[in-house]
C-alpha cells in the first residue's frame, strides 16, 4: 500500500486536483477540463481533448479541448469518422504512436491539423456503446511517459461514469414531467383531470380577490350517455367522449380552460372582465 507520505509533491498536486474534480463536478464539462489539464501534465503532450461520436451520422466532435503552444484542436469541430486517426487507432488496437505520419500518411485530418504524436483511449458507456475517444496529441515525436495510457483509461472511465449519471438524470426528470402530465390528465378524452381542474379552480377563484376579472364555471352533462355503452359498447363510448373533448376544446378562446370531471360530466372555465361577464357567458353559452 503507498501512505500518503510515500507520495511526491507532484503525485500529491495530481491526486488532490483529480480528487476536486471528481467531488466538486455537477456537469460533463466541470468534470472534464480538468482531466484535460491533468492528461497534459501526464502525457507530456501539448493538446488534450475529448471527442464525441455519432456513428450513425458519420461525424466526429470535438466536444472540449485543453491546447498549449502550436498545436491547435479546435472545440467544435467536426470531421468525417471515417478516416480519423481515433477511428484507426481503434480498430488496429494502436493507442499511442510518435510516428503518425508514417502509421497513418494517409489521414487527412492528422495533416491538417499537424499532428505528429497521438495517443487515445475508447470512452465507452455501461453497454459498451462507443460514446467518443479521449486523447492527446503534439505536433513534435514526442514519447508517452510511464503510466500515461493507464490514467487515459482511468479518465475515460470517470468521463463514461458521468455520462451514464446525466443520461440517467435526464431520464428521470423526462420520467418525473411524463407522470406530473400524467397525474393531471384525464387518460380518454386527454382533457385536464378533476385534480387539474380543482387546482386550476382554485389558481383562479385566489386571483379574483378585489380585481377586475370574473369567474364563468359552465358544468356539461352528456344527457344519456349510458346508452350509447349499453347499445354500442364502452369502446364506442370513448371514442364519443374523445369526440366531445375535442369539440370543447375548438369552442374555447384564449384563456378559457375545459376539463373532464369525470364519467360524462365536463367543466368549461372562463375568466373574463367583470363588464363584459354577461355578454362573455352569452358567447359561451352558444359555443358549447
Amino acid at each position: 500500500m503507498i501512505t500518503t507520505s510515500q507520495l511526491n509533491a507532484p503525485a500529491l498536486s495530481f491526486v488532490g486536483t483529480l480528487a476536486a474534480s471528481m467531488t466538486s463536478a455537477r456537469t460533463l464539462e466541470e468534470l472534464v477540463r480538468p482531466l484535460l489539464e491533468l492528461l497534459q501534465t501526464v502525457t507530456g503532450l501539448e493538446s488534450t481533448y475529448l471527442t464525441t461520436i455519432d456513428q450513425a451520422a458519420g461525424f466526429q466532435y470535438i466536444l472540449f479541448a485543453r491546447n498549449t503552444r502550436r498545436l491547435q484542436i479546435p472545440e467544435g469541430l467536426s470531421v468525417p469518422w471515417e478516416g480519423t486517426l481515433c477511428k484507426r487507432a481503434l480498430e488496429e488496437g494502436l493507442p499511442y504512436t510518435d510516428d503518425v505520419a508514417h502509421c497513418w500518411a494517409d489521414s487527412a485530418p492528422a495533416r491538417a491539423l499537424g499532428i505528429a504524436t497521438y495517443a487515445s483511449t475508447a470512452v465507452r458507456t455501461d453497454d459498451g456503446t462507443l460514446y467518443g475517444t479521449l486523447c492527446a496529441a503534439s505536433d513534435e515525436r514526442r514519447p508517452l511517459a510511464d503510466g500515461a495510457e493507464q490514467v487515459l483509461q482511468m479518465f475515460s472511465r470517470l468521463i463514461a461514469q458521468q455520462v451514464e449519471r446525466e443520461r440517467l438524470v435526464q431520464a428521470l426528470r423526462h420520467a418525473n414531467d411524463t407522470l406530473a402530465v400524467s397525474a393531471l390528465t384525464d387518460a380518454t378524452t386527454q382533457l385536464p383531470n378533476r385534480r387539474a381542474l380543482m387546482d386550476e379552480m382554485h389558481r383562479r377563484l385566489a386571483s379574483l380577490g378585489a380585481g377586475q376579472q370574473a369567474l364563468l364555471v359552465a358544468f356539461v352533462d352528456l344527457d344519456q350517455f349510458k346508452a350509447i355503452n349499453d347499445q354500442y359498447g364502452h369502446d364506442a363510448g370513448d371514442r364519443f367522449l374523445v369526440a366531445i373533448g375535442s369539440r370543447l376544446q375548438g369552442a374555447l378562446r384564449a384563456g378559457d380552460f375545459a376539463a373532464r370531471l369525470g364519467g360524462d360530466e365536463f367543466v368549461v372555465l372562463a375568466s373574463p372582465p367583470r363588464a363584459d361577464a354577461g355578454a362573455t357567458l352569452a358567447a359561451l353559452q352558444s359555443r358549447l
